[in-house]
Order: C-alpha cells, then structure tokens, then sequence
C-alpha cells in the first residue's frame, strides 16, 4: 500500500534535567530532501537525525524541528561583572562632579542598583558544556518516538489515496468498456451513412456495393481502437498493482498516467462517433483527477 508524502510526528522527552520536543513533517516533492531546525549549540545533531530518516522517506521535503530546553536553569550561569559596574558609577560620579563646577549643575547623587541594571555588560552569561552524546541519547529517543507517530500518519493518508484512486480506476474501467462495446458498431454505421448519401446523389443510378465495402474497410482500419483500449486495460491492471506494492511507487504511477492520457487522447483522435467522443472527455477529467492525486504519494 502506498504512502502519502505529507506527514506529521511529535514525540517528547524529559530526562537529565532536560526537556526535548522533537517535530517531523513533511509535504509533497519532486525527490527527498532534509533540513533541521536546531538549537544553535547542536548542530552536530543534523547529520545524527538524517542517518535516522535513512530509508524510512523515498520522497517529499521533510523537516525535522528540535526544541531543547532547561527547566532547571542550570545550563547556565550568571556572573556579575564588578569591574564594569565600579566603572559605571566611578564614570557617573566624576561627570556629576563635572556638571557641578561652579555649583549651576549640581545633581544630587542618587545612583541605584535599578538604574544599573539596565546598563550594558553588567552580567556574564556562561552556557554549560552539553555532553553531545548524552544530549544525543535523549534527542534520538524521542526522534524515534516521533518516526513512527510520522510513518504512521503517511502510511494511514496513503490508504486512504489508494482507495479513492481505486474508485477511480473502476470508473475509467467502466467508461472504457462502453467505448469497446460501441466500437463494433461504428463502421457499420458509416457504411450505412454513405449509402444512405450515395442513394441520395445518385438517385436512380447503379450504386457499386463493392466500393461501399471498400470505404467501410478503409474507415474501419482508420478508426481502429483495439490496441490503444488493450493497452489502456493493461495499465489499469498495473496501475492497481503497483497500488498493491509495498515499496515507493509515486513516480511510477506518475508515468503510469501519462501513458494512458496518451492512449485516450488517440481514442478521442480516431472517434468517429458521438457517444464515444463523450466517454473520451470524461475519461480525459478522470485520468486528471487521478494525475493530480497521485502528486500526493510517496
């Protein structure tokens, strides 16, 4: 059964006073492609959570999204830096002393710890060093969590596109079949058409059968169906088979498509007949629909 290119996973972590949020989603593409979006400390993690992914997506654009947060605080830690601070005052000090020449600018000393706090590099931030493989144990943990939650979406979204491509299928079939069985008649109905004509303008004289026949023969060979309709029922038959496969089949039916838009575009062609005509178009809107839902498979 195939699966749908467009997915969703989530899966979460708490362990080593870490909490990690892992996201997978992926929407419809040509061919695979990958990108994380990671803490800027762990980067180191891409090419772990890529070899992850290996052979579990054929296609679409997935990005995997991890969230790694310290409830604890304790990545952390905060360092005042004192020679800033006495610089600040120290500097403050001396222009109010500077101000205050000759007594018109005089301010009153009134520097608070608030006021300082709002001044810049007051405080040094120092980040702990993450043990890479401990982060990684936790990181791949809730990734793979979060795989299967994915997978499962694709696989459950896939289902259901092989169902309606089936109806699909049964539909063309079924149009297919009351072309074939038209088809026979449609010669005979030429020939019945062009001796009504030469009746008409030649009147009384002789009409020569053998030429009827010759014409009918001519336009039947012209107007011959039988192997675009053979070969159209043999890619039904594939295209539910392939619907069947275990393995990525998207670019497949891709072709699969093509190929029977081709053999209905030369039925629609050689048509001589109005009712088959009608089938080709509401063939053609059918082949369209599938075309159009199978962008969505693996």
């Amino acid at each position: 059964m195939p699966k749908s290119m467009t997915g969703y996973g989530r899966a979460q972590r708490l362990a080593d006073g870490r909490d990690v949020l892992v996201e997978i989603r992926a929407v419809n593409h040509r061919y695979y492609e990958f990108s994380a979006r990671l803490p800027r400390t762990c980067m180191y993690l891409e090419e772990k959570l890529k070899r992850l992914l290996n052979g579990q997506v054929a296609r679409g654009k997935v990005e995997v999204a991890v969230t790694i947060t310290r409830p604890d605080g304790r990545d952390a830690q905060i360092a005042v830096n004192r020679a800033v601070a006495e610089g600040y005052v120290n500097a403050l000090r001396a222009l109010n002393e500077q101000l205050g020449e000759g007594g018109s600018l005089w301010l009153e000393d009134d520097i608070r710890l608030s006021a300082l706090l709002r001044l810049p590099d007051l405080f040094t931030v120092t980040k702990e060093q993450d043990d890479e493989e401990q982060v990684w144990a936790v990181v791949s943990d809730a990734a793979a969590e979060a795989l299967q939650s994915f997978i499962a979406m694709r696989q459950t979204e896939g289902e259901r596109l092989a169902a309606d491509l089936l109806a699909k299928l049964d539909g063309l079939e079924k149009m297919l079949v009351q072309i074939e069985e038209i088809e026979p008649s449609v010669a005979e109905s030429y020939r019945a058409r062009l001796f009504a004509k030469l009746q008409e303008l030649l009147a009384d004289t002789q009409i020569d059968q053998q030429r009827i026949l010759t014409e009918t023969a001519i336009f039947a060979e012209k107007t011959a169906i039988d192997e675009e309709t053979v070969r159209l029922h043999s890619h039904i038959a594939q295209f539910r088979e392939l619907l069947a496969a275990a393995e990525p089949v998207g670019r497949k039916l891709d072709f699969l498509v093509q190929e029977m838009n081709r053999e209905v575009n030369t039925i629609g062609s050689k048509a001589q007949e109005l009712k088959i005509t009608r089938l080709v178009v509401d063939m053609k809107s059918e082949i369209e629909k599938i075309r159009e839902q199978i962008q969505n498979i693996e």
